[in-house]
């Protein structure tokens, strides 16, 4: 498309980027243009950059409440004697969410979820220790009892040499796992795991 095409969809479409604030971010904005045109043009700019650092700002919040809580599940695992009890019973609600649970391939065992052959890998790829799903899928495997409450998830790859595991993190609102910076915390949560049932 020529530069004469894009202004003349522009002028054929005028609410186009009215209704897409966050393209304003992109744009440069006109200079030495005065007039009422430039003052919506800049307070469609100035009120796209707001929405983003309000995105940014509750992301930051998110993620902190995150760790704190995560710290102190780990507190918890250090002290516990059963360290699958402390996971499935004492995490929840440590950690604020719905469902916590160790899912490991093999032999099902006590305060463990079983999963088939080949599940940790299809799970997480490779290259892959953690993940954050906004829609995750097989609840009634991962999330057992829990699964009709929860509506995001979280996998920790735990690193078990008995075998392939999972930490399985489950929230009934997407606020209590954060999507952006929580990997390092669910790493340490699932290193936490490893290093407590190797005791």
């Amino acid at each position: 498309m020529t530069e004469e095409d894009i202004a003349a969809w522009l002028r054929a479409h005028p609410g186009f980027l009215a209704s897409r604030p966050d393209l304003y971010r992109m744009l440069t904005p006109p200079r030495r243009v005065h007039g009422e045109e430039l003052a919506d043009h800049m307070a469609a700019m100035l009120s796209a950059e707001r929405a983003a650092t309000r995105s940014l700002a509750e992301a930051a919040r998110e993620g902190d409440g995150f760790a704190a809580r995560t710290h102190d599940a780990v507190l918890a695992l250090i002290a516990s004697r059963d360290p699958l009890e402390t996971i499935s019973h004492e995490w929840p609600a440590l950690l604020g969410l719905e469902h916590c649970a160790l899912a490991a391939e093999g032999v099902p065992a006590a305060q463990r979820l079983a999963l088939p052959p080949g599940s940790v890998a299809r799970l997480l790829p490779t290259g892959r220790d953690t993940m954050v799903r906004a829609s995750p899928t097989e609840l009634a495997l991962l999330h057992a009892e829990a699964a009709g409450l929860v509506c995001r998830d979280a996998l920790a790859r735990v690193p078990l040499a008995e075998a392939p595991a999972l930490l399985v993190l489950g929230a009934r609102h997407a606020a209590a796992l954060p999507s952006r910076g929580a990997a390092p915390h669910l790493l340490f949560l699932a290193r936490a795991v490893a290093t407590a049932l190797e005791r």
